[in-house]
């Protein structure tokens, strides 16, 4: 039988031990399964109490379960559900249990969702929300990923595509009808203007900051500057713990640290570097070259120092200037003209709350005002770049033959229907129903 025919199991909720676990299974099993394992398959939709028994009649647990009779069910097949304790013996009994029956196999990673998806239950931009919903780690993250599994960029990349095939059918149907005199010109009209308002509207959301896909990465801020100025203190202040090693010794930090942060709702990576310096150390100078690699691709530098010297860092990052350890009452000059500059004590908390103000500040003019953009990925920025081409090589083409125009616009609606995961996608749905967890 092929593993697509085969019924599924997982644990769909968190690890063991849990005060109740959800066990999956989905396929055409499922109705055997529950009804063996439970005694008797219940109402639809109804949670039901059950003794759950394995195949020699030996008790498993007492458990809720719950039956979805396909297609009305998230994988589009029948699925059955058991809420058991969840405790690692519970599970391990159950498993074994399912394991038992022919044709009945565990999950891959994302094996229930690429179901819904081949079953038609969501798109390919829902199931890369889902995906993106299981991994946020912030309220805004959150939000985003929801809008983009309840159809945000599917529902009007349905929209164009079907606006487009409307197109091709007026051009078409000139093409069909090219010997009735006038009749092309009265049908090409109309398509040419609907083309190029696609063309405009696609073409606007591509222009719009990538936020969506900003949001989705995070912000990457590095903390940079020479040995025992105060980093890794200051990032224990950030992260609110300690995440890296304080010390007096210069040359504490080898290698890069990173902490991830939610400021604001905002996806934050602060990153503590080596102190960067000349050293004969190899193992130094190995955490000095990376340091200077993490920085040049940080989204913003934090350069910090105690003296009066301006940043060693080099590149086009934004660079704000930290002057640290204010307690010992050393005396700092004036920062110059349009020098963006912060004066903190990462051991005593001065000035922390004002940097980290300032960071959500950052944070929200990097990301963009609202909740996001529709495009949050780069498979989906590329695919909408190939249907604004494509359309405009239409509009392009359309006075060397009709028939040149109706071939862009089958492209164009191609395009799409890669994006929604419809036509000829095969080759890339491994690659991102492998990133889920299992049981999902």
């Amino acid at each position: 039988m092929h593993p697509r025919d085969q019924t599924i199991f997982a644990l769909s909720s968190g690890r063991p031990p849990s005060a109740i676990a959800i066990v999956r299974v989905s396929g055409p099993m499922a109705e055997s399964v529950m009804s063996d394992l439970a005694g008797k398959l219940p109402v639809p939709r109804t949670a039901t109490r059950a003794l759950l028994r394995d195949l020699d009649l030996q008790p498993i647990d007492d458990a809720v379960v719950l039956w979805f009779p396909g297609p009305a069910s998230a994988t589009g097949e029948d699925v059955a559900e058991f809420h058991v304790h969840g405790g690692r013996a519970v599970l391990t009994a159950l498993f074994d249990a399912l394991a038992r029956f022919d044709n009945v196999r565990p999950a891959d990673a994302g094996e229930f969702t690429r179901r819904g998806f081949e079953n038609g239950k969501l798109d390919l931009t829902e199931a890369e929300g889902l995906d993106d919903l299981i991994h946020a780690d912030t309220d805004r993250q959150r939000r985003q990923a929801l809008r983009q599994l309840k159809g945000l960029l599917g529902d009007r990349a349905r929209d164009w595509r079907e606006r487009i095939i409307a197109a091709s059918a007026l051009i078409e149907a000139g093409i069909d009808f090219s010997d009735e005199g006038d009749v092309p010109a009265e049908l090409i009209a109309p398509a040419l203007q609907r083309i190029r308002s696609l063309h405009d509207e696609i073409q606007a959301v591509l222009a719009a900051q990538a936020q969506g896909e900003r949001l989705r990465d995070g912000l990457v801020v590095a903390i940079s500057g020479p040995p025992n100025v105060g980093k890794s203190t200051l990032i224990n202040q950030l992260a609110r713990r300690e995440v890296a090693i304080v010390s007096p010794h210069a040359g504490t930090t080898r290698d890069v640290i990173e902490v991830q942060l939610d400021l604001d709702g905002y996806p934050v990576t602060v990153i503590d570097t080596a102190g960067i310096r000349e050293t004969d150390d190899p193992v130094e100078q190995e955490g000095v070259r990376r340091a200077r690699s993490r920085a040049a691709e940080a989204d913003l530098v934090l350069w910090l120092s105690d003296t009066d010297g301006g940043a060693a860092h080099e590149g086009t990052t934004p660079v704000w200037l930290v002057r640290n350890k204010i307690d010992l009452g050393r005396p700092l000059a004036e920062p110059g003209d349009g020098t963006v500059e912060f004066r903190i004590s990462a051991a005593r908390g001065d000035g922390i709350p004002e940097l980290i103000r300032s960071l959500v500040r950052f944070a929200h003019d990097y990301f963009g005002a609202g909740e996001g953009g529709l495009i949050t990925r780069v498979r989906q920025r590329e695919l909408l770049q190939q249907t604004v081409d494509a359309l405009g090589r239409s509009i392009e083409v359309v006075g060397r033959g009709e028939e040149l125009a109706a071939e862009e616009l089958r492209t164009a609606a191609v395009s799409l229907g890669r994006l929604l995961g419809r036509v000829d996608v095969e080759d890339i749905l491994d690659v991102i129903f492998r990133e889920f967890c299992v049981g999902k």
